[in-house]
């Protein structure tokens, strides 16, 4: 159950990240990566690895868009 919950979280996070990558909308990125971590915490939680591997993707996905553009832009 922790698996599934930790996809949909990704997922969610995964689909705030499309707008977040037009310009002076990368602080969404901020609420992104927070909405991700606790399905990362989920994922820990289960036997499985699957939806914690993709909440760790859309995390890093968001952290490189993060670092390109200076932090907060």
């Amino acid at each position: 159950m922790a698996n599934i919950i930790a996809f949909i979280l990704g997922l969610i996070a995964l689909v705030l990240a499309i707008p977040a990558f037009f310009p002076l909308l990368g602080w969404l990125n901020w609420l992104i990566i927070v909405i991700a971590g606790a399905g990362v915490a989920f994922g820990f939680a289960s036997e499985k690895n699957s939806g914690r591997n993709f909440c760790l993707v859309v995390v890093a996905i968001c952290a490189i868009r993060l670092w390109l553009g200076g932090g907060i832009i």
